[in-house]
């Protein structure tokens, strides 16, 4: 064979090897990237048009996420949240907006003492998505409820889940360094949801 085809092949070979090593190297940027944000990932595709926009707006999160100072709560902080909670879930028998309202709030103390930025709705899911991926179905429904309920357009039963929805990510924000749910065996007192 000639010079020529020998080249040619070789170009074909390096090009070949080349995209293969593209195509393993975008999957297992997927695959990293959808086991890190959960369903944030679908979220963000579908916000951004496409997979690859929605791939460069979740490693932008990424890389302010290593900007912030995080640090989790020692176990004083942690039991005194809890009981904070559980005089919140104590009072949405009497005020369940009152509750829900003081719910965010006490959601977002938890998250400026953990270091997470506070202000802004959309900043917030952004930064904490990054740890927090799987629970941002809960705080996007649980502020949704809340702003209908600003605007007493909230039935009691949608108070209730909203009081679920914000618990789910406040038991995330105060959970162990171990990486043990709050809510578990030794999570102290609260750990029922509200009945209306």
């Amino acid at each position: 064979m000639s010079t020529a085809i020998w080249v040619v092949i070789a170009i074909i070979v390096v090009a070949g090897l080349a995209a293969a090593f593209y195509l393993a190297w975008t999957g297992t940027r997927t695959r990293r990237l959808r086991e890190r944000f959960g369903p944030e990932y679908d979220r963000a595709v579908e916000r951004q048009g496409g997979r690859a926009a929605a791939e460069r707006e979740l490693r932008s999160r990424e890389e302010r996420h290593e900007e912030l100072d995080l640090h989790d709560l020692d176990p004083e902080r942690r039991e005194r949240y809890r009981e904070q909670w559980a005089g919140v879930q104590e009072r949405f028998v009497d005020a369940p907006e009152a509750a829900v309202e003081q719910a965010d709030g006490l959601v977002t103390v938890v998250m400026g003492e953990r270091g997470y930025p506070t202000h802004g709705f959309e900043d917030k899911v952004a930064h904490l998505s990054v740890e927090h991926g799987r629970t941002m179905d809960h705080y996007r429904r649980a502020h949704a409820i809340s702003d209908r309920a600003a605007a007493r357009q909230a039935s009691t039963e949608d108070l209730r889940q909203a009081m679920v929805h914000y618990r789910a990510l406040f038991d995330e924000l105060l959970a162990a360094p171990t990486g043990a749910a709050a809510g578990g065996p030794a999570g102290g007192t609260g750990d029922r949801a509200p009945r209306s």
